[in-house]
């Protein structure tokens, strides 16, 4: 694999008690970690070749299908809220889905989740944020970010246990507190984007992107207008 190719990934800001005291579920890389070694993150990872056939139960909202179609073949929109979807249960131990039987054998990525009787869902999915990795660094990603509120989460959301190992010390972080940790560039950008929709209580109608190209960089803002 070409590790300075630009990967496709998905990443999801988990918001819990929004309306009361907002908390952020974030996790720590670990310090041998090739990309962002140490740093608090949100769960998330590249996108894999069997995203792209796993059928979601619900689809995501057509305004965020509009806005993630900037630049983007079809096919990868729903394989980007699927990944989502995976990285949340793989890192987290946390299921985005709802009740139902498999019409098939699920991929070995998706067994586990299978098994707790659930079909991935994209129900409640904002897509929020897009940035590429700058040059220069050890692997680069085309990251669309998501944010979901924690009631779309079937069962507790404080168990962790199915959690692999890819994150540490997974915990809910007041906004206030979420500055205090050590976070990477790009996730205090979002953190910024996060904090004020959920203090003004609104939607994006436009989503930032932060485009770094070999050649140049940009901030664009993608609509819901049909391309």
């Amino acid at each position: 694999m070409d590790k300075t190719a630009i990967r496709n990934a998905a990443t999801v800001i988990m918001v819990r008690d929004a309306e009361s005291d907002p908390r952020i579920l974030m996790g720590q890389r670990g310090a041998k970690a090739a990309f962002m070694p140490n740093k608090f993150v949100f769960p998330g990872g590249a996108v894999d070749a069997g995203d792209a056939h796993i059928a979601l139960s619900t689809p995501l909202q057509t305004t965020c299908i509009n806005q993630l179609s900037h630049e983007t073949e079809p096919a990868l929109i729903p394989a980007l809220a699927t990944a989502a979807i995976r990285e949340v249960w793989e890192e987290t131990g946390l299921i985005l889905g709802e009740s139902g039987a498999w019409a098939t054998p699920p991929p070995p990525d998706w067994a586990s989740f299978a098994q707790e009787g659930y079909l991935p869902s994209a129900a409640g999915l904002t897509f929020m944020f897009r940035a590429i990795t700058p040059p220069g660094r050890p692997r680069r990603f085309d990251a669309r970010f998501f944010m979901v509120d924690a009631t779309q989460v079937c069962g507790d959301v404080d168990d962790f246990t199915h959690a692999c190992d890819e994150l540490s010390h997974l915990q809910w972080i007041s906004l206030d507190d979420v500055r205090h940790f050590d976070l990477p560039f790009i996730t205090q950008v979002v953190m910024a984007e996060v904090t004020k929709m959920i203090r003004t209580k609104s939607s994006p109608q436009t989503v930032p992107f932060f485009r770094n190209d070999d050649e140049s960089s940009q901030f664009l803002r993608l609509d819901g207008a049909r391309p």
